[in-house]
């Protein structure tokens, strides 16, 4: 299933085909290979002045680290994250050998971006998650103090909606993709007057 953007003028197809669906197949598996360009894809977006601090607990299902990545969202989350073929944790580190890191938590939103992005390369989805409990996370993989897990990710192969059972959560699936209209978006002159 394709919900490509419906925009004003073209853009990137990455970006346009880039969506967050939980409808994930089960059966479908990631490569070593996609893991690594799923991470190196991370690793090589911009931060402030080169500081890098964003970091990924990996889970593969059917490792440990899956069901303990699992264990931290919350149910709703639960209910399709499961089928997903991975489920990874951002991490921003806030501290380094200087002091504080500056943009930190800007510097993890680009990498994972950078991150969702290679999936849609690879042919897989991805979905981004605040529905996790950071401190189970904390607990399950012994971060440090200046570690702090902010998005839950799950990436895998697409699958058709009905493998969400419920009415509500096909619909959803299905449902078309929305966004503000650039002259809600982008401003010129003062707050509220249109760019564009």
């Amino acid at each position: 299933m394709r919900k490509p953007a419906v925009t004003s003028v073209p853009i990137a197809t990455l970006m346009a085909e880039r969506w967050s669906p939980r409808a994930y197949d089960s059966a479908a598996s990631v490569t070593p290979d996609q893991v690594r360009a799923l991470l190196e894809a991370a690793r090589w977006a911009p931060s402030f002045g080169n500081t890098q601090p964003a970091r990924y607990l990996v889970g593969v299902r059917g490792t440990r680290a899956f069901d303990a990545i699992l264990s931290t969202l919350n149910s709703g989350n639960q209910a399709w994250a499961h089928r997903a073929s991975l489920l990874l944790i951002g991490v921003m580190v806030t501290t380094n050998a200087k002091g504080e890191v500056p943009y930190a938590e800007y510097g993890l939103g680009l990498a994972s971006e950078n991150l969702v992005l290679q999936a849609v390369e690879l042919g897989l989805i991805a979905h981004q998650m605040a529905g996790f409990s950071p401190d189970a996370v904390r607990a399950a993989f012994a971060l440090p103090e200046d570690a702090v897990p902010k998005v839950a990710i799950a990436v895998g192969s697409v699958a058709a909606p009905e493998v969400l059972e419920e009415d509500w959560r096909i619909e959803r699936e299905r449902a078309e993709r929305v966004r503000l209209p650039l002259e809600e978006f982008a401003f010129t002159d003062e707050w509220g007057k249109p760019a564009l």
